[in-house]
């Protein structure tokens, strides 16, 4: 388990980055659009302080396809969760959506949708690869 906890370290350490630079070009965009004029001090740590949290989960979860104990459909399900649940609660906390019911199932279907798209491109990718290889397997 001390492997996966350091590994989970790692992944989200190497992406925490990610989150303050995208919040720092949405905002930029809002800013240039004129759909932002002023944030509070409070909005923009909170925002800055949430998003590398955001992308430290995100990134760290991704461990869980080491853990050769779990099934595939298991791993997947679990970043699943742990994805939704990390993007959800740093919208609402944040005020990026509305805490009402439409809101939430609308970016839940969202979510679902897009998931199973990103996971569906990445399984043909390995399938093909995968062909790939044992066709030269084969051939030697």
């Amino acid at each position: 388990m001390k492997k996966y906890a350091a590994e989970f370290v790692k992944r989200g350490l190497v992406a925490a980055w990610g989150g303050p630079v995208i919040i720092a070009i949405i905002y930029a965009i809002l800013g240039a659009n004129g759909t932002i004029e002023t944030l509070t001090v409070q909005e923009v740590c909170l925002a800055i302080l949430s998003s590398a949290v955001m992308a430290f989960i995100a990134a760290g979860i991704s461990m869980v396809y080491q853990v050769e104990q779990l099934p595939l459909p298991m791993a997947i399900m679990i970043q699943a969760g742990v994805l939704y649940l990390d993007y959800l609660l740093v919208y609402l906390m944040n005020g990026w959506m509305p805490s009402q019911l439409e809101p939430v199932l609308v970016f839940t279907v969202v979510f679902a949708a897009g998931y199973a798209l990103i996971w569906l491109i990445i399984y043909q990718c390995i399938r093909r690869q995968t062909k790939k290889m044992n066709e030269k397997l084969d051939v030697q």
